[in-house]
């Protein structure tokens, strides 16, 4: 049970002596707890931070990545660990916790040298040379629904960079940071260059972004919180990354065989189911051909009946619960506001599955009958709730696509793929899927518009922590 903050290479008390409980989605029984610092922890944080940033950017970049390399093997040993901390506090399923909770942080941190080689952090130009140097403290804000995962798409390329970095974890799902935290202390991670405030937002999080010694916020989360995490950073004039909300299209165009077709539903309701539907890039709106819906609604409504929700250690559970009694009420609110104004759910619902009336589980559902403008079409609902929208020809459907407020990400599925890359190319996106396109880990994922703006992962993340510097010679 983590009873202090990691603060300068120490774990110390916070300030306020309050605590934060910690609690299981499954069961909605506390767990844990963990300190519930305020302004003056995060105040200490930040200056031990600023002290150690001179000593950590002078050191080679190579030796900065290879303790990043050090943290990732570290993460392997404790992988057992981290994967029951994490289904204790989130709830996603074991099997796919481990595979991507706890494996994707661990190969971010193991990608660090590789990444850093592809970087030129210092060139030529004319009678000038140009260096590439850390941004300087980095407030680091990180979200409930990846908690590891995006922690590390941060702090590793920071640290690789040569920045120094206060990280305020998520307080829903906060336990994760603490043993990378302690991995950090056990590899030799210089104190002051790593730590860790738990706290809310409104306290933590605010006096975060807002301290003067932070050179730069990176924040995941909401649209509104990162609203709000700018305003506050622009009163300091200091550089902000915002990876926020999406409402992403997945659209399936009509050159698909039966069979392709079938798969391609198929797959669509596994694009958006992914952690109970909480990921900012899930393919939450499934656009399909106006003359194949009737087949689209049957092949998803029965597909989401396959995923069976329960507890997240049992090997037929493939629905885990959301992650607290607060999302849960948020989804079953859309799901009764989209009933009320007409729309068709095919399956699924408010209603707690049948046998779970304990933990914040919600239906699979998929729902149809609605039109795009419609709150149900545009809003990010964060659950498993997937919307089936009818189009009537391509330009048609790349409208719809970008016709929300968002731009995190988009899918796009068709039996030509020049065909499928030219329309891709069409849509307002971040990061765009084609048919089975494989996830790749060091390229680029953020958003357009209203879902943020800089990216992480690979070279343009670490990139994000970098600012440039000319000498004239």
């Amino acid at each position: 049970m983590p009873q202090r903050i990691y603060v300068d290479g120490e774990w110390v008390q916070a300030s306020g002596g309050a605590a934060i409980q910690v609690v299981n989605p499954a069961t909605e029984q506390p767990f844990d707890e963990v300190p519930r610092s305020g302004p003056k922890d995060v105040a200490r944080a930040v200056e031990a931070a600023a002290a150690a940033l001179p000593a950590w950017s002078a050191r080679p970049v190579t030796e900065r990545a290879g303790l990043c390399a050090a943290v990732a093997a570290a993460l392997g040993e404790r992988a057992d660990e981290l994967t029951e901390t994490i289904v204790n506090e989130l709830g996603m399923p074991i099997k796919l916790t481990r595979a991507i909770q706890v494996g994707s942080p661990i190969r971010t941190f193991m990608s660090m040298p590789e990444v850093a080689a592809g970087v030129a952090f210092e060139e030529e130009l004319g009678s000038s040379v140009v260096h590439r140097d850390p941004v300087g403290v980095v407030g680091a804000i990180t979200p409930w629904n990846y908690p590891l995962h995006q922690i590390a798409a941060k702090v590793a390329p920071a640290l690789t960079a040569g920045c120094t970095v206060v990280l305020k974890p998520s307080e829903v799902t906060p336990l994760d940071a603490f043993v990378l935290a302690e991995v950090m202390h056990e590899v030799g991670i210089p104190a002051g260059v790593f730590n860790v405030v738990s706290g809310t937002g409104p306290e933590a999080g605010e006096a975060l972004a807002a301290h003067p010694l932070v050179d730069m916020v990176s924040f995941t989360g909401s649209t509104r919180a990162g609203r709000r995490v700018a305003e506050l950073a622009a009163a300091g004039v200091k550089r902000t990354a915002l990876e926020l909300g999406g409402k992403s299209a997945n659209v399936l165009l009509d050159d698909l065989d039966d069979a392709a077709f079938e798969d391609a539903v198929r797959k669509g309701v596994a694009a958006c189911y992914l952690n109970s539907g909480q990921t900012c890039s899930a393919l939450t709106r499934l656009l399909v051909p106006r003359e194949r819906l009737q087949d689209a609604e049957r092949l998803a409504a029965d597909e989401a009946v396959t995923y069976t929700p329960g507890d997240p250690r049992d090997p037929a559970t493939r629905l885990g619960p959301l992650v607290s009694a607060v999302q849960r009420e948020r989804v079953r609110e859309h799901l009764r506001s989209a009933a009320e104004d007409g729309a068709t759910i095919l399956t699924g619902g408010p209603a707690a599955p049948d046998g779970l009336e304990r933990g914040y589980y919600v239906r699979p559902t998929v729902i149809t009958g609605v039109a795009p403008e419609s709150r149900i079409a545009q809003e990010e609902i964060f659950g498993p709730v997937l919307v089936i929208l009818p189009y009537d020809g391509e330009d048609e459907a790349v409208r719809i696509a970008n016709g929300t407020p968002y731009g995190l990400a988009a899918g796009v599925r068709a039996a030509d793929q020049d065909r499928a890359r030219r329309v891709a190319r069409r849509l307002r996106a971040g990061q765009i899927r084609i048919n089975d396109g494989a996830h790749n880990g060091l390229a680029p994922f953020g958003g357009f518009k209203q879902s943020g703006y800089g990216r992480e992962y690979g070279r343009f993340g670490l990139e994000e922590f970098l600012t440039t510097t000319s000498v004239q010679l």
